[in-house]
């Protein structure tokens, strides 16, 4: 009995050391995939720094969702068409420079204003957002890799342009955006020629109540000032975010050769302010209204942030400084 007890008592260390081998090899096999795809995922899935950390980004991310109008125009403009996006007004008044872009993309929001929720059922593979997207790092990157960008006004546009490209892993075709852009605005400095050196273009937005000029660090500010066009002493200054905000007691802030006027379409209170405005007597003494050279234009193009908004905004100076002196 004695004899059984030890033979039995051998064969369950038999056991025991081919389990402990056979769990030792599992490890290492384990151990040696787990490298693999470490390098796997180094080599396909690059590593971008932002301002929320370091995310490794998917390379040709199928299922893209963006979280600022920039940012949708700039995929755009670099051949991605993503699934899901936030728009700052309605799909059927987008601006020109979107017509026919939008279809497809559905809407996760409104304003700053995205739903989690309609994110998380496009199952996306990457997001893209601003530092003022609506949600926190955390709630993103839950539901796929995310990158966040800083954002600190439209005077951020081409740095936020190229960030988006390299995240896309967009390089490539980014220089050909900048190189198309640059070929507009010398077809555009040919054509105005030394017509417009001593001329000053204002800029005046009428939107929430509050009059308000983008200056020379502002979006359309630096288009203008890639064309080679003057704008007025006040309006000649870069401030945080490129925006600063008028009285109506300093109308002659606003006066210029030329007024390009943005109104806000759907802001009934915009388009009542601006009539009241020109009610006003400085108003009318103003050079620009003088000379009915006063060019409304289209607030979500002027105020674009991204390369497609600023090819129209290059049509809209071709229209106004070059086919209407041609008349």
């Amino acid at each position: 009995m004695h004899r059984k007890s030890q033979i039995t008592i051998r064969i369950k260390r038999i056991y025991q050391q081919l389990f402990l081998f056979g769990l030792l090899a599992v490890l290492v096999v384990a151990c040696n995939q787990s490298s693999v795809s470490e390098t796997s995922t180094s080599t396909n899935c690059p590593m971008v720094d932002h301002v929320a950390g370091e995310t490794c980004v998917p390379l040709n991310p199928e299922r893209v969702v963006v979280l600022g109008v920039p940012t949708l125009a700039n995929a755009l403009a670099l051949g991605i068409k993503p699934v899901g996006s936030i728009l700052y007004f309605d799909k059927t008044s987008s601006p020109s420079y979107l017509e026919g872009k939008l279809d497809g993309i559905e809407l996760v929001g409104t304003g700053n204003q995205p739903n989690l929720e309609k994110i998380l059922i496009l199952e996306p593979d990457l997001i893209i957002a601003m530092n003022d997207s609506g949600l926190s790092y955390d709630q993103m990157s839950q539901i796929a890799p995310t990158v966040v960008d800083n954002w600190y006004g439209y005077s951020d546009w081409k740095e936020h342009f190229n960030f988006v490209a390299e995240v896309l892993g967009k390089t490539e075709e980014s220089k050909q955006v900048w190189a198309h852009y640059e070929q507009r605005i010398q077809e555009l400095r040919a054509a105005l020629g030394d017509h417009y050196q001593d001329t000053e273009v204002s800029f005046v937005r009428v939107c929430c109540g509050r009059l308000a000029t983008d200056v020379k660090n502002s979006f359309s500010g630096m288009i203008l000032d890639d064309v080679g066009l003057s704008r007025p002493s006040a309006q000649d200054v870069e401030v945080k975010g490129g925006l600063v905000f008028l009285s109506e007691e300093l109308i002659t802030d606003m006066d210029g050769d030329i007024i390009f006027v943005v109104v806000d379409e759907g802001d009934d209170d915009a388009q009542k302010m601006f009539e009241q405005l020109q009610q006003k007597p400085l108003w009318n003494k103003l050079k620009a209204v003088q000379q009915g050279r006063v060019y409304t234009v289209n607030l979500q193009t002027w105020r674009g942030g991204n390369p497609l908004a600023a090819y129209a905004v290059i049509d809209d100076l071709f229209k106004y400084l070059v086919d209407n002196e041609q008349k």
